[in-house]
């Protein structure tokens, strides 16, 4: 009975509200996005400029919150390498929500962008930009974002973009003319044939001149049809200015609603109004006034009470998901419940996989299925929907959401979510068209098409999402199930590491510690280091061998599987054939015969710095941090490479079994799957 009576007053606070205010639709839309600005020049670890950054976002968590929601900062002194940067919330963001934001906003930008000069981050809430030169007073256009509702007008379109366009000058008009505090406007204007009202927002940095205000937004309102043309909703960003659009749905709040601007300071020599106010009277009409305030007042208390009981029983509700898992594993419970923003609802994966149907289904391994689905905004996913037969149990679907919800990189694939519903559990992914590198590199036909500089492109980009994972994130990871499939593959074949479920957390607190010890011996066969395979000791040089491993398999086109290169089962493992075709001067004979372009030295090279990787002592091996430069620097000098690790079956631990699934240790341990969500 409890729960009827608490939606029936929510119903009567409803109705009884609705006749005062008519309230904007929920805005679900959460997004998080940053640019790295590659063409303004990197900087150094411990360079004048880092330090200077550093102050400066760490000067964010003194500040006092600001009632305009813009901020201005820079740190250093004219020598050159002063750090500037700006941050902006949206019109409707209370002042200590905003400050809150962008001081999160500045601290992921400076870890997504460890080494940029210049980079900017907009989120749901809030923007903010740094520079190496300054950003006030300054109109900047460069980098954009733009995001699209994901339908498309299908009628009358010339009239809906001209009306659409009416609406925004509009609003960019208002905008340009405010203040030295705030320029934005919002407002709805006539809409065409099949939508009802047209609704938008124009914002700038208030410290914009009106002219460069109003040439911003006109630069991006020349782009909606290079990005959004006859998107029914569109946000359109660059650092200095920002708008919205939207038909049928007023996404904003109205101004009565908002937190009231303070009143503006005016200067000590401006005239001053000599009438003061008069003061209303105590009779009829002001008990009518009062009367007037009071109720809506009321009325808006009550609502509000109504809806915080429900929105806590919905929390509730996802938090007793969440806790499902809480004790599951090592990860910890404050870690778990910090990803509750990524929790999706069940209903809305099924409507966007078409009920998991089998013609949406992208693959099928061990730990359960891979769909492709669309939300109803038009943004495409990837589903991993594990089975309960999975190996990848509680503890490794967990890490897998903590560790990726941490880690951001244009080299690592994006969780974008996560479902508990009874027994689903269910992992959201960003879609990535071109499925894995072992549907590539192991296939005939496919691999013709990776000319060499594709196949670099690949080396580079994993090296690199590698070195962000042990030395340029926030936190020490150690991936330990690096292998061909797990490497996804983008629209333009940029390489991005996926599977985290066997990912460790390395070193988080300043520890010197360099190798770790484990029991539960899991990842796959081929691709796993000697001291870990035999004796569960690993490392950062864990992954150095399986990127060995991966660079090999890339320019011979064979495959490292069970220690086969071939069907044969007398055939030479794949390790054994390179290290013997380099030490008799064979080694041309290793190169995958469809790569009949490129420099033959640059591949050599590579092949190198390959067998380097693999070498029996993790000692020996190089960092992740030396290989890149090796990758980048002709001039670097390689070292010699030593004998590889063989890992032979006959020493392999009694309670590990090869599989083409991996290894599995026992039945608490998983099984680590071939296919990954793409």
């Amino acid at each position: 009975m409890e729960h009827v009576r608490v939606i029936f007053f929510l119903f009567a606070c409803v109705l009884t509200f609705v006749p005062f205010h008519a309230l904007a639709q929920v805005d679900a839309y959460q997004f998080s996005r940053f640019r790295c600005v590659v063409d303004r020049g990197n900087f150094t670890a411990n360079s004048t400029f880092a330090e200077n950054l550093d102050r400066l976002v760490s000067s964010l968590s003194l500040q006092t919150s600001k009632p305009y929601g813009f901020y201005n900062l820079s740190s250093g002194d004219s020598s050159g390498e002063r750090a500037y940067a700006t941050g902006l919330c949206r019109r409707e963001v209370k002042r200590e929500d905003c400050l809150s934001c962008i001081q999160t906003a500045a601290t992921n930008l400076t870890v997504l962008c460890p080494r940029s000069k210049q980079a900017v981050v907009w989120s749901t809430h809030c923007m903010f930009y740094y520079s190496n030169r300054t950003t006030y007073g300054r109109k900047e256009l460069y980098p954009t974002q733009a995001f699209i509702a994901g339908r498309k007008i299908s009628e009358n379109r010339d009239d809906f973009e001209r009306l659409q366009r009416e609406l925004l000058n509009r609003l960019k008009d208002i905008a340009a003319a405010g203040g030295l505090n705030r320029k934005y406007a919002q407002g709805n204007g006539s809409a065409s044939v099949g939508y009802r009202r047209f609704y938008g927002a124009a914002q700038c940095t208030p410290d914009l001149s009106e002219q460069d205000c109003k040439d911003c937004l006109v630069y991006g309102f020349e782009r909606i049809s290079t990005c959004c043309d006859g998107e029914i909703g569109l946000r359109w960003f660059c650092p200095s200015c920002n708008f919205r659009f939207e038909s049928d749905f007023r996404f904003y709040e109205f101004e009565a609603d908002l937190e009231p601007d303070p009143p503006a300071i005016q200067p000590a020599d401006s005239p001053t109004s000599a009438a003061k106010p008069e003061r209303t009277g105590k009779g009829k009409g002001g008990s009518k006034v009062a009367i007037a305030i009071v109720i809506p007042i009321v009325l808006v208390l009550l609502f509000s009470i109504c809806l915080c009981l429900v929105l806590k029983r919905k929390k509730n509700k996802s938090r007793d998901r969440i806790k499902v898992l809480e004790n599951s594993g090592s990860v910890t419970e404050d870690e778990f419940s910090d990803t509750e923003t990524l929790l999706v609802d069940f209903e809305n994966l099924k409507a966007a996989t078409n009920n998991f149907s089998s013609e949406n289904e992208l693959g099928r391994g061990g730990f359960g299925s891979v769909y492709k689905g669309v939300f109803s905004n038009g943004q495409e996913i990837a589903v991993k929907r594990l089975s309960g037969t999975s190996g990848q149990g509680d503890i490794e679907f967990k890490n897998e959401i903590v560790l990726l919800a941490k880690l951001h990189h244009r080299n690592l694939v994006r969780l974008l979510g996560f479902c508990i519903q009874g027994q689903e559990r269910i992992l959201v992914y960003e879609f990535i068209k071109n499925a894995s590198l072992d549907h590539f590199i192991f296939d005939l036909e496919k691999r013709q098409l990776l000319d060499w500089g594709m196949r670099y492109k690949m080396i580079g980009g994993v090296a690199r999402g590698l070195l962000y994972l042990h030395e340029d994130s926030r936190y020490r990871i150690i991936h330990r199930d690096l292998k061909a499939s797990n490497i996804l593959l983008d629209r333009e074949m940029n390489p991005k590491i996926a599977d985290f479920g066997l990912a460790k957390l390395f070193d988080t607190g300043g520890q010197t510690m360099t190798h770790r010890f484990t029991n539960r011996i899991a990842g796959t066969y081929g691709y796993m280091a000697p001291e870990y395979a035999m004796h569960g000791q690993f490392s950062v040089k864990t992954d150095v061998f399986s990127f060995g491993v991966l660079v090999i398999e890339i320019i011979t086109g064979k495959e490292n599987n069970n220690g086969r290169s071939n069907d044969d089962e007398d055939a030479e493992d794949l390790l054994s054939w390179v290290w013997r075709s380099w030490r008799e001067d064979l080694i041309l004979n290793v190169i995958d015969p469809s790569l009949t372009t490129g420099s033959r030295n640059d591949i050599l090279r590579c092949i190198h710095i390959g067998l380097l990787c693999v070498q029996e002592s993790a000692a020996t091996r190089p960092t992740m941090a030396s290989v890149v430069l090796m990758l980048n620097s002709n001039s670097f000098t390689l070292p010699t490479p030593s004998r590889p690790a063989f890992v032979l079956e006959n020493v392999i631990p009694s309670n590990v079994s090869s599989s083409t699934e991996g290894l599995q240790m026992s039945s608490n341990d998983v099984t680590v799957s071939e296919l990954s969500p793409r």
